[in-house]
């Protein structure tokens, strides 16, 4: 183990006997009483020595070696620690990836910050790169959020999309005004493409991982493997429609709850943003979930639902562009997390906001009792027995 204090949690003193690492609540962390010798072996925790040369060295600060062993197992596990040779293969692969290691810098330092075992923030980042997610939808919302994952690491980023690009597509972060006539997913993989931070994977480099079952971050390998690459980890559903997002159709989704594929919805229709539901298939409310119990509420439901999908295509969406950049970052930052191991907030509900206010709102979205996914068929023990043992897996 080469010990270092985790450089993106800053450092200060609260008093002559008190150290703060982090300035945010959720990670601050207050460490003491912390006396001079202890505050000079801080200064040697920069990941350059092996714990053999610690020991040796905080002898010439009259730090026993026992207490050097305390204080490091103390830090580590306030997880202000982080190891510079930990992480496994895969993060020794990127480790010798110098560009690309360079220009995820501080995705890797948000990711020590957010897991706090040592080397965890770096083997998540290399699992990244053995991922496979599909993005449908290649309007302001799908592309930019396909350019966010691709830029993050993710290895295979797809884009399904139909129809020629339109001007009204075009947006910062997505599809750009020299993309305008051409096929959409054309467009959408060139722009994936010049957002990578480096080149994909090969097959090769992702079977091995792709057999046992699971991601590096402990994500389940769901769906068919094409051609020895990846199975899906996640499907994003944004399509240009909002409408299929605020209320989606079943039936686009049978063969991911049949695949057990975990699956994301994001998008705007009339001015609101909508993050979600994170689809667990089984374990939490799918969109059939959502669509009976909407009727249950109202009866109605049905039946202007049936016009609104069957209506004039051709509207213009109102799609503000800031809003749909904030709706595409929110969502990538769910996928993200969801794919290096946690269950996001949008698991089970949905996050709503509408112009002008911006005032973000969860709504917790219950499994059906009459839903085809099975998720509400079990009891409230057992749907958190399932939603238990997916953390675990992902956790790793």
């Amino acid at each position: 183990m080469h010990p270092m204090l985790k450089p993106a949690l800053r450092r200060a003193w609260r008093g002559r006997n008190t150290v703060q690492f982090g300035v945010t609540r959720a990670h601050a962390v207050k460490l003491g009483p912390v006396d001079i010798a202890t505050g000079s072996f801080l200064e040697l925790l920069d990941g350059t020595r092996g714990l053999p040369l610690l020991r040796e060295e905080a002898r010439a600060l009259d730090l026993p070696g026992p207490q050097v062993d305390t204080l490091v197992r103390r830090l580590a596990d306030a997880g202000l620690i982080d190891d510079v040779r930990a992480g496994g293969p895969e993060a020794d692969a990127l480790r010798n990836r110098t560009d690309v290691l360079e220009r995820q810098r501080p995705d890797l330092a948000s990711l020590s910050v957010v897991h706090p075992e040592p080397g965890g923030g770096l083997r998540r980042l290399a699992a990244r790169r053995s991922m496979r997610v599909q993005v449908r939808g290649a309007g302001r919302v799908g592309a930019a959020i396909a350019a966010l994952l691709s830029g993050s690491g993710v290895g295979r980023v797809e884009v399904l999309d139909g129809g020629l690009a339109e001007p009204s597509d075009v947006a910062p972060g997505g599809l750009p005004a020299t993309a305008v006539g051409e096929r959409r997913d054309t467009a959408a993989r060139q722009l994936v493409r010049r957002s990578a931070v480096g080149p994909a994977p090969r097959a090769t480099e992702t079977a091995g991982t792709a057999a046992a079952g699971t991601r590096g971050s402990g994500v389940p390998v769901l769906g068919d493997a094409a051609n020895g690459g990846p199975g899906l980890s996640l499907v994003v559903v944004a399509p240009r429609d909002g409408l299929a997002v605020y209320a989606p159709d079943p039936r686009a989704a049978e063969s991911w709850i049949a695949s057990g594929i975990p699956h994301l919805y994001a998008g705007v229709i009339e001015a609101t943003g909508v993050v979600g539901p994170l689809v667990l298939p089984g374990g939490t409310a799918c969109a059939g979930c959502l669509e009976l119990a909407r009727a249950d509420r109202d009866p109605q439901w049905p039946r202007m639902l049936a016009q609104w999908r069957s209506g004039r295509r051709n509207a213009v969406q109102a799609c503000d562009l800031g809003l749909a950049t904030a709706v595409a970052g929110l969502a990538a930052a769910h996928a993200l997390a969801f794919l290096d191991g946690e269950l996001p907030a949008t698991t089970g509900a949905r996050w709503e906001a509408a112009l002008p206010l911006l005032d973000w709102r969860s709504e917790q979205i219950g499994a059906h009792l009459g839903c085809f996914c099975g998720a509400g068929g079990h009891t409230v023990g057992e749907r958190t027995s399932v939603l238990d043992a997916a953390h675990d897996t992902m956790a790793g």
